[in-house]
């Protein structure tokens, strides 16, 4: 039976192998030394891989699980193989495999994650134990073609759409995250985990909202009004200030729990799931995720001709290259420019309008 074949190949012959060769006995629930599964025990249990977000860390556990469970036509799998037999055509080959799925549907994303998790894995693992990974990392240099999807901007309409049809939902707190994406510019995990009551108009600094970007380690005051007085944000301020507060967490879900009578944070997968239905519900389209609110809020600083400091003083990014991706380029903005190159080429009557 399949089940048998792959104990010998897995257990009972790598343990006859390593007892041949005076090696120990090797313990059945360990990957093998100098394994492919051995190098990604290593990477996982490094700092460089326990120091990433939860988020971050789950999804490169399933990059790196999809290489390692890939098949290949002795009926090994990948993560069987010793690393020294790894070659840079093997890793190619395995790309190749790995693009598409095995109804043929690709999933390019999918695979261009994976090999480059494994090319970080790699590069961890040899650091740790440089006797047994070998220099050469097969994942290193990869030519792969691959053209990501940008993440469509979520439009200041399509915002108030959504967040009507949140509050005729009853669920409110989802109206409110997504303002705060849009306005403040913070990602979905900072608001449903992380942003508290606390942080809107600390007590230390009562005219500003404290946001704070985990994935860039960044903490940006956002003035909540104008030199002269003026609401910066009257919508989400409005929103905030006539709010009730369920707890610590500003965004909460909208209704106590019947076991323990609080109300509970969003979980995420949950949040996405209610965020989808009540899109659906606005009659927005599919294509407008909610990351898509951090993106609409950065373009529409483009549109308003902010700068690119003026625009990372808001939305936390530590690269101009970051702001760029953020801030969709828009007609609007390629009007500006025009415009303003016309002006200065005409400013001195050297050209006639």
């Amino acid at each position: 039976m399949h089940w048998q074949k792959q104990r010998c190949d897995e257990v009972l012959n790598p343990q006859f192998d390593a007892w041949r060769k005076r090696e120990g006995v090797v313990h059945p629930d360990r990957p093998l030394s100098g394994t492919f599964d051995w190098m990604i025990s290593v990477y996982k249990s490094s700092p460089l891989f326990q120091r990433l977000p939860a988020r971050t860390q789950k999804s490169y556990d399933a990059a790196l699980r999809l290489v390692s469970q890939h098949g290949l036509k002795d009926k090994r799998r990948f993560g069987m193989l010793p690393l020294s037999s790894i070659t840079p055509g093997a890793a190619d080959r395995l790309f190749d495999k790995l693009r598409r799925r095995s109804d043929g549907r690709d999933r390019i994303r999918t695979a261009v994650l994976s090999v480059t998790v494994c090319k970080r894995a790699w590069n961890v693992a040899r650091r740790d134990k440089p006797k047994i990974v070998p220099w050469e990392n097969p994942f290193q240099k990869m030519e792969i073609s691959y053209d990501p999807k940008t993440t469509r901007p979520v439009t200041h309409d399509e915002l108030n759409l959504f967040v009507k049809a949140a509050d005729e939902k009853g669920e409110h707190s989802i109206g409110t995250a997504a303002m705060i994406a849009y306005y403040w510019l913070q990602r979905e995990e900072d608001i449903i985990a992380r942003l508290s009551w606390s942080h809107y108009r600390p007590i230390d600094a009562p005219d500003v909202a404290r946001i704070f970007h985990h994935k860039t380690g960044q903490l940006v005051d956002i003035p909540l009004y104008d030199e002269d007085g003026t609401l910066l944000w009257p919508e989400l301020m409005e929103r905030l200030d006539s709010s009730p507060r369920h707890g610590t967490l500003i965004v909460t879900r909208d209704r106590l729990d019947r076991r323990r009578k609080i109300y509970l944070p969003w979980k995420a997968d949950y949040f996405r799931h209610r965020v989808a239905a009540i899109r659906t519900a606005a009659g927005i389209s599919y294509e407008a995720k909610f990351m898509g609110l951090r993106h609409g809020g950065s373009t529409e600083s483009g549109n308003a001709d902010l700068t690119d400091s003026q625009i990372r003083a808001l939305s936390g990014h530590n690269t101009a290259a970051m702001t760029a991706l953020y801030t969709k380029q828009t007609m609007r903005q390629r009007r500006a420019g025009a415009r303003k190159r016309l002006e200065e080429r005409t400013k001195g009557g050297n050209l006639s309008k």
